[in-house]
């Protein structure tokens, strides 16, 4: 085994305490707990393991992995190895291409007093440990929410030497707009038919084409926004383009679920392609799309916006006031100026190098909120 890796250690016993937390919380609750609750030694050697597999190289592949902590038995059809394999770097970086997409997990275990990968599994329970290697020295420690899930939540993200343990009480803060909340989803894990989830999966689709975006949420019925975005608009959507509305009023309804699952998907990803266009998808807090490719402008009679209230919903972080020119470049400033004119608008904000921006307006601050989410997508 390679040398420690320092974080490891230091970020195991907070991930313990989190997951033994939540598991009591479910099980107090009369939710029916099938989920592990690893040691902090189990977490760090995992973690260590994990980390250093990430920075090696298998066929000139970055290797991309997968691990869940459950015994093969939590799995109805578990893809079993005769000889289960020692959990070393050189042994994850043989099988990642295995557990590469989607869905698929090394099953780790541990068997007389050594951490081995049992096999595959694609059925991970509740408040199941998982870590996840997403490029070298870059780790996601997350649960699952529950069967219906589309997004696991984060609990903590290792890049590094950076440890960013999420903050499970950002969502109870004043004016935390609703996506946080369901991005954070601890507590309540929202399931895929929750209507504030379907900006969470947007989010998340819009980071996955890696060009950068913006899309901006407005109410239904209003046209204030128009002032805001240059006219006319190049590619104004004539009438609204209806199909994820449409979509969420059939949830719950005679299609079947994986059906409806995969429609919503299709949509989804279609309303995140349009911010890949330079300038703004604008749809309504109903899922109607408006257009793309707006250009935002300074309402008429309005100030410029001058500073920024900016958070993150990590352990340890405090607000910053921000001058507006230290957001980022001009998409993130037009956002910042969209919000400040239009505020019962929301914006959100990719950018090309994985951050990802919330700006809303907070009414106790008197000012734009700048959440930077980018923790809770990875």
């Amino acid at each position: 085994m390679p040398e420690s890796y320092p974080a490891a250690r230091l970020v195991a016993p907070k991930v313990q305490a989190h997951f033994a937390r939540h598991l009591k919380a479910a099980k107090a609750r009369g939710d029916t707990v099938t989920a592990a609750l690893p040691e902090a030694d189990v977490i760090e050697q995992v973690i260590n393991a994990a980390f250093w597999a990430s920075l090696r190289r298998e066929e000139g592949y970055v290797p991309k992995i997968s691990i869940a902590y459950l015994p093969p038995e939590h799995d109805e059809n578990p893809l079993l190895l005769e000889r289960p394999l020692p959990l070393t770097p050189a042994a994850l970086t043989k099988v990642a291409p295995v557990v590469e997409r989607a869905g698929i997990h090394l099953g780790m275990w541990r068997y007389q007093e050594e951490l081995c990968v049992w096999g595959t599994t694609h059925n991970i329970p509740t408040y199941c440990f998982v870590i996840e290697v997403v490029e070298p020295g870059l780790l996601i420690i997350k649960h699952h929410r529950g069967e219906q899930s589309g997004k696991y939540v984060n609990v903590a993200v290792l890049e590094g030497d950076q440890i960013k343990i999420v903050d499970e009480g950002a969502s109870s803060l004043p004016d935390c707009p609703d996506l946080l909340t369901s991005l954070l989803g601890f507590d309540s894990p929202a399931s895929w038919v929750d209507s504030v989830n379907v900006l969470v999966q947007i989010a998340v689709s819009m980071r996955a084409h890696g060009r950068g975006g913006s899309l901006l949420v407005v109410p239904e019925h209003a046209d204030e926004w128009r002032e805001s975005i240059v006219q006319p608009m190049t590619y104004a959507v004539v009438p609204a383009f209806r199909e994820l509305t449409e979509l969420m009023r059939q949830s719950g309804g005679p299609m079947k679920l994986h059906v409806w699952q995969e429609a919503l998907r299709e949509a989804v990803d279609a309303i995140a392609g349009l911010t890949a266009v330079d300038g703004a998808a604008i749809i309504t807090d109903t899922y109607e799309v408006l257009g793309f490719g707006a250009k935002i402008q300074r309402r008429r009679g309005a100030s410029p916006v001058e500073q920024v209230i900016a958070t993150e919903p990590i352990e340890g972080n405090v607000p910053q006031t921000l001058s507006t020119s230290l957001l980022g470049g001009t998409r993130h400033l037009s956002a910042a100026q969209f919000v400040h004119d239009q505020r019962s608008a929301i914006a959100l904000v990719a950018s090309q190098d994985r951050r990802f921006t919330v700006f809303a307006w907070s009414p106790c601050e008197e000012s734009v909120h700048a959440h930077r989410v980018e923790a809770l997508l990875l």
